[in-house]
């Protein structure tokens, strides 16, 4: 099964995504990540995945195509604004919606706003877990 991780500029939620699901994929199981538009990899987004042991550098920010939306079985839109903006889907490719805040956005002291990387890269880790089990446990219920 095939898994597109779609936010707005593909720079931060949607690149830890795909980090966790490449990270925790069982076989069977591919990951990628894309934007509505590319804005490149958050610098904060690269060091805080990196502190949970994960190198995210050669993923690229990469603009949504229909070849990735041939590719996705499922579509997992991670902020508000890909969701609204989703493009219509193959037919057979499944939909989910994580209304994940954007750590971007983040204000305040460099400390705080690494605490809101911290903790999205931590929810990021939590719903990527519970999507692999869920896909795992389907697959094995299903013999694909």
């Amino acid at each position: 099964m095939n898994i597109l991780f779609l936010c707005t500029g593909n720079s931060c939620r949607s690149q830890m995504a795909e980090g966790w699901g490449r990270h925790l994929a069982n076989p069977g199981l591919a990951f990628d990540s894309a934007g509505i538009e590319a804005h490149g990899q958050n610098p904060r987004a690269i060091a805080v995945m990196e502190e949970a042991g994960m190198d995210i550098r050669d993923q690229h920010s990469t603009r949504l195509s229909s070849a990735l939306l041939d590719w996705a079985d499922r579509v997992v839109t991670v902020c508000g604004h890909a969701d609204e903006n989703c493009p219509v889907l193959p037919p057979g490719t499944e939909r989910e919606h994580w209304p994940l805040e954007d750590p971007a956005r983040a204000t305040g002291s460099e400390e705080a706003i690494m605490a809101t990387f911290r903790a999205t890269r931590d929810e990021v880790e939590e719903r990527v877990r519970a999507l692999v089990a869920r896909l795992t446990a389907t697959n094995d219920a299903t013999g694909g």
